[in-house]
């Protein structure tokens, strides 16, 4: 019997604002970061789990992992993966902690970081990847895990087993293409951050494009004339063949309004969709975007900042998306996942998760996979970014075009020790980058 004896946390900050990875319209220079969760036991395994942040409060999500953790130690993991459902319950039911959020901000962070690591113990006690921990559940165990407090009105029980059951139907045969690594096409952001210069994102157009890559996500929201030369630019590149897809990401930066009149302007270079266009939270003001843009053929998608099942399931009501992005550890870990997943599935839907850094195409690839297997049955796609894989004892990688599945027992985010170690925040003298000369331009900018 495995019993949960400890945790630890670490901040793990790696200095991308450097060369300007991940730039966008409302984050202008993000370090990638982990808020990394590890759970100890008094057997082999451990269990790891993350949050991803870009910097700054990355230690206030490790501090929220700590009071976390407290409600774990002493706890075996047979009482909790039992009944998971319960467990996640538990773990959002403490009345101070849950004053902080409640299932939302910093606090629901690190949830997402605890619930993932028990997750990952759990699938490494079991010898399996966390995909086919939940490929290889009855639909009546899948239910099971999922805490149905607040999303009844859109979603019960009864509707999520049905929508389970019918998918059992072809399950065994996307299993297999699951274990060839056909079930998750990818597309690529890699080109399209808004601080690289033109020509290169021409040369990363250029090399993505002859990886295979058919899907291209480009940032937007600095201003219309230089959105409409990079926009230009990558459609030089890639075409206008209808294999090759264009989306666009605002990443928050305009008002309800300003969307509509931006996209209008970009039109013409006939994106799938529009990425949050406007405030994360604002239901309505998306719904009122996706009513505009429709008859120019442009989409709505949202949920890298969407915080718990209930917002999802709002979205979902007013039909204010297209695609639904779901994040792995801005929300509650993979149970409150499967609820989104099971919400989309009956909206009808595709799933098309946000995985725009460190960790999160680990994470996502296994989510994307369960998607296909288990509750939609549809092949959608799932975001790449090529950096700081080489940090993970078992790095994402794409092959021909798809996700290579993983197979590896846990939930593909343990990260190398010397890894931490190196870029720990503030981290040991001597070892930590953040100790040396290199670090000092980023920490000295922090102060103004």
């Amino acid at each position: 019997m495995v019993t949960i004896t400890r945790a630890e946390t670490r901040d793990v900050r790696f200095p991308t604002s450097l060369d300007k990875t991940g730039s966008d319209a409302m984050n202008a220079a993000g370090d990638y970061s982990s808020a990394y969760c590890i759970l100890y036991t008094d057997s082999e395994y451990t269990g790891h789990g993350m949050t991803f942040t870009i910097g700054r409060g990355n230690d206030v999500v490790c501090t929220a992992i700590t009071y976390l953790t407290d409600r774990l130690a002493g706890r075996t993991l047979a009482s909790l993966v039992s009944n998971w459902g319960a467990t996640w319950r538990y773990l959002v039911s403490d009345s101070q902690l849950r004053w902080i959020g409640p299932e939302k901000g910093v606090i629901h962070l690190a949830l997402g970081a605890v619930v993932n690591a028990l997750w990952d113990l759990w699938a490494k006690t079991l010898n399996k990847p966390v995909w086919r921990i939940v490929a290889d559940m009855t639909p009546a165990e899948v239910v099971a895990c999922i805490d149905f407090r607040y999303i009844t009105d859109a979603l019960t029980p009864e509707e999520a087993l049905a929508i389970l059951e019918k998918a059992e139907a072809g399950k065994a045969a996307r299993v297999k293409e699951a274990e060839e690594s056909k079930a998750v096409p990818a597309y690529t952001t890699s080109a399209g951050w808004l601080g690289y210069g033109e020509d290169k994102m021409r040369g990363l157009l250029q090399e993505t494009l002859a990886k295979g890559f058919r899907h291209f996500k480009i940032k937007v929201g600095s201003d219309v004339a230089t959105d409409r030369t990079r926009l230009r630019i990558a459609r030089e590149v890639i075409g206008y063949d209808a294999g090759n897809v264009l989306m666009v990401d605002a990443n928050q930066v305009w008002s309800v309004p300003e969307a509509i009149t931006y996209m209008q302007q970009l039109a013409e270079f006939k994106p799938w969709f529009i990425e949050e266009p406007t405030s994360p939270d604002d239901v309505l003001g998306h719904a009122a975007v996706r009513k505009a843009l429709r008859p120019l053929g442009i989409g709505v998608a949202t949920g890298e900042m969407c915080q718990n099942r209930v917002m999802f399931k709002q979205f979902l009501q007013a039909e204010a998306i297209d695609i639904c992005q779901i994040d792995a550890c801005r929300l509650g870990g993979v149970n409150e996942v499967l609820a989104v997943l099971l919400l989309a599935a009956k909206f009808g839907i595709p799933i098309v998760p946000h995985s725009g850094g460190v960790g999160l195409p680990e994470y996502t690839q296994h989510l994307s996979t369960i998607d296909y297997v288990v509750v939609s049955g549809k092949k959608s796609l799932l975001e790449y970014v090529d950096h700081l894989h080489e940090h993970f004892l078992h790095p994402a990688e794409i092959v021909e075009g798809y996700y290579r599945t993983p197979m590896e027992p846990g939930y593909s985010v343990e990260m190398k020790r010397e890894s931490m170690a190196a870029y720990e925040f503030p981290g040991k003298e001597g070892v930590s980058w953040w100790r040396g000369e290199e670090a000092k331009g980023i920490l000295e900018g922090e102060k103004i």
